[in-house]
């Protein structure tokens, strides 16, 4: 019986350990007809825009990603609006040293004190989107940073052609991550950037274009906005950026993803936080997308090669697929998150990607095994993409 159950593992860890290699080799072709794709040449299109950022504290490196949006080459009209629940919020502060730095930018800064619903920050945005004075709202989080051609690239995806069949009602950004002097904000950068970015570009592929929205850039039309049914159907998602969207595309637009690529600031994790954080990033992503969720287990080649080599008694076969999954890992790796994103932390901390591998594997087990998650120091439990708060 243990010799028939050995053979079993070992049958089934060589079959998930070939399906791993197939979708390295899916995810590698996907990066290079995205890099491919972003080649090709803008179109000229620069419509007056309102970006909006809700703002909770101080967040690491946030003044410098404010500024990143200050400095736009661009030559359509743009205005920035910072919400707040509360002008004591230390992010007020921020703000009007903003103000102060670039004059010549239009900056506001809006109090919004209303609790709308559990998400606090589409809360924040609700209340901010009424302030807002054009037909274009772009949306990222307080620790985006961008490049001076961020909004000429974003906004260029909304450019109509006679050949197009759908307008487009959203655009999105891929992001990579900078670490914060702690091992949990290292392991997080490494996943962003060699596994999360590669699943989007391989889902993209798949699926023939974006149906889902990343919370680095969501920028929309007004329009499309309100045919989806506005931010006030997020306000108790804890998901909002994907499910935004989601309405968007059911709505019938297209969702694009920009060739832009922004970077968010990974707060200095300690491990109960890291591990926290990646559990509620699971478990929001099985709630989202259940069948995608279960089809991560394929994304976690390499571990299942190595769990192949222990079940079959190190057998010649078994080596051969570890070394040839360690071989697509690695290339994986290196293009999605140096090539494409261009992180320049990828290869000095790629000797920890097994380690990344496994934590992350362990993460997605333990995503299946309930639907609480913890917010903001609050816990919740999460259903349906909604979000109920749990007493202490």
């Amino acid at each position: 019986m243990p010799h028939t159950l050995a053979h079993i593992v070992a049958l089934l860890t060589t079959a998930l350990a070939i399906a791993g290699m197939g979708y390295f080799l899916a995810a590698l072709i996907a990066a290079r007809v995205f890099l491919r794709e972003r080649r090709r040449p803008h179109t000229a299109f620069a419509p007056a825009v309102s970006i909006l950022k809700s703002l909770k504290g101080l967040d690491p490196g946030m003044m410098e990603a404010f500024r990143s949006h200050c400095r736009q080459n661009y030559t359509g009209e743009y205005e920035l609006l910072f919400g707040v629940a509360s002008l004591e919020d230390p992010a007020a502060e921020a703000v009007a040293a903003l103000q102060k730095e670039f004059p010549e930018r239009e900056i506001r800064l809006v109090e919004c004190p209303e609790s709308l619903g559990t998400n606090g920050k589409v809360s924040t945005l609700v209340q901010l989107e009424t302030h807002a004075r054009y037909g274009y709202l772009l949306i990222n989080d307080s620790d985006i940073t961008v490049s001076s051609r961020y909004l000429e690239r974003v906004m260029a995806c909304f450019a109509r052609t006679e050949m197009d069949a759908q307008p487009v009602g959203m655009v999105t950004a891929l992001y990579r991550g900078r670490a914060h002097r702690s091992f949990g904000s290292v392991l997080e950068a490494l996943g962003i950037a060699t596994d999360f970015q590669a699943g989007v570009l391989l889902s993209k592929m798949i699926e023939g274009g974006l149906h889902y929205g990343l919370g680095s850039t969501l920028a929309v039309q007004r329009e499309a906005l309100a045919r989806s049914g506005g931010l006030a159907r997020l306000l108790n998602h804890l998901a909002d950026d994907h499910e935004l969207g989601v309405q968007i595309a059911q709505a019938g637009y297209r969702v694009e993803l920009s060739t832009d690529v922004v970077e968010t600031s990974i707060p200095a994790y300690q491990w109960n936080g890291f591990i926290d954080h990646q559990i509620r990033w699971a478990r929001t992503v099985r709630d989202a997308r259940p069948g995608g969720y279960a089809g991560l287990i394929f994304t976690h080649g390499l571990m299942w090669a190595v769990l192949n080599v222990m079940a079959s008694g190190v057998s010649p076969l078994s080596v051969w697929l570890l070394g040839m999954s360690f071989f697509l890992r690695l290339a994986l790796a290196m293009t999605v998150g140096a090539h494409v994103l261009s992180d320049r932390q990828v290869l000095p901390w790629l000797w920890l990607l097994p380690l990344r591998d496994a934590v992350a594997m362990g993460v997605w087990i333990a995503g299946f095994a309930g639907n609480t998650i913890v917010w903001r120091g609050e816990r919740f439990a999460l259903k349906d993409g909604l979000l109920y708060k749990l007493t202490q």
